[in-house]
C-alpha cells in the first residue's frame, strides 16, 4: 500500500534547482508526486510510494541540492492524488 507525504520546504529554496533536483531523486526512486513553487518562496512537494523509499527521499529534502539553504521542513500525511509519475507542476 502506497504512502503519501506532503513536505513544505523553507529556506533558499527557488532559483537554485531544488525543483529540478527533487524530480530527479523521486524519479531516481520510483516515487509518484509533485513539487511546485509556492508563492511565498517555499517549496511544496508531494511523494507518494513505498513507505521507506518516501521516507529517505523526505530526508534527502533536508539538505537539497548544493546551492539550497534548507531551514525548515514541514511534513503531513497526504492523500495518493493519483499522479502516475513525478512532476514540477505550476505555482499556485
Amino acid at each position: 500500500m502506497p504512502v503519501a507525504v506532503r513536505l513544505r520546504i523553507e529556506g533558499r529554496v527557488q532559483g537554485v534547482g531544488y525543483r529540478a533536483w527533487l524530480c530527479r531523486e523521486a524519479g531516481r526512486a520510483g516515487l509518484r508526486g509533485w513539487v511546485r513553487n509556492r508563492p511565498d518562496g517555499s517549496v511544496e512537494a508531494l511523494l507518494i510510494g513505498d513507505g521507506a523509499t518516501v521516507e529517505a527521499v523526505a530526508q534527502a529534502c533536508h539538505t537539497g541540492p548544493l546551492s539550497a539553504r534548507v531551514q525548515r521542513v514541514e511534513r503531513q500525511n497526504a492523500e495518493d492524488d493519483g499522479s502516475t509519475r513525478f512532476n514540477h507542476i505550476s505555482t499556485e
